[in-house]
């Protein structure tokens, strides 16, 4: 029989990437998915019958935080990482052979505004707004579930970097269009991690029997914002880029329907347990990273 590897919420950028890297490994793969063409979050049955006998559970899902956080938006947000964990935990509880490793998708922005020190997984302090909120209630739903037959781990993940979509089409159309500069101060952090290295952790994790609990997500190095924008400027041979300051920032987020703390928030993590456990990065400069995804 097939190894099967069962993708919760895998029809955006980091699922299609996931797909095509198990497919290539050999793997039968289930989508659950709020799209037509995939098991549906409405269907119970279906959802335990695509967990049973699976090797790795992998949920993806929540709304985009790339939005304004009014009432609905927050509401929708936070709704659509609890309810499908919830939806989750019961379809493994209900399973004769349920799956041997659940990773639950968190996010780094659980840490405070950093730009003193790195936070860890041992001694990272957990910040205040809601979209901390929101990942201090996605965590609790995930490890309110006692399952005594499946391993579960929450990945505090970083900004995705990869080819096609993700945060990079944006950040690719600023430099091209001369807005390649700075934003803000350009001083707060940017903790970072490669599509690939992703899923390699993923991997390690799944082959690391005896590993539970809370991983932070992101490359060993972090970057400012000036040093993010100046090496992606380098790399795709664009001499110059204008600043963009706060005032200019929040103005230009209320037209295209985001936030501002996407760019502006200091995100300063570092993968301490991974690392300790052996994890070695394909990518863990940005210089090497962003040369793989500008050349695709």
């Amino acid at each position: 029989m097939k190894k099967k590897v069962v993708l919760a919420g895998g029809t955006g950028f980091i699922g299609d990437y996931f797909r095509q890297k198990f497919l290539n490994l050999g793997y039968d793969i289930k989508t659950i998915s709020r799209q037509s063409a995939h098991i549906s979050w409405n269907d119970k049955t279906g959802i335990i019958e695509a967990l049973e006998d699976a090797e790795i559970l992998i949920n993806l899902a929540g709304k985009s935080v790339n939005c304004r956080y009014n009432s609905k938006n927050k509401h929708e947000i936070l709704k659509s990482r609890t309810e499908t964990t919830e939806i989750l935990g019961n379809a493994v509880l209900a399973c004769q052979s349920p799956p041997h490793l659940w990773i639950n998708s968190s996010t780094a922005t659980i840490y405070r505004h950093a730009e003193d020190r790195p936070m860890t997984e041992k001694d990272g302090e957990i910040g205040t707004g809601f979209s901390v909120e929101v990942a201090k209630a996605w965590e609790k739903s995930f490890f309110s579930f006692a399952l005594p037959n499946t391993r579960q781990i929450a990945l505090r993940i970083a900004i995705v970097l990869g080819a096609g979509g993700g945060v990079m089409t944006p950040y690719k159309n600023l430099v091209r269009f001369g807005l390649g500069g700075k934003q803000g101060s350009g001083k707060q952090r940017f903790s970072w991690i490669h599509a690939e290295d992703l899923f390699r952790i993923v991997i390690f994790l799944h082959e690391k029997e005896h590993v539970s609990g809370v991983f932070n997500c992101s490359a060993p190095e972090s970057v400012t914002n000036w040093e993010l924008m100046s090496q992606i400027r380098k790399a795709m041979n664009v001499p110059v880029g204008l600043p963009s300051p706060k005032w200019l920032l929040e103005t230009g987020a209320m037209f295209i329907n985001t936030e501002t703390e996407l760019v502006l928030k200091s995100r300063w993590v570092k993968p301490d347990r991974l690392e300790s456990e052996g994890f070695q990065f394909k990518y863990p400069k940005l210089k090497e990273a962003l040369k793989e995804i500008l050349q695709n």
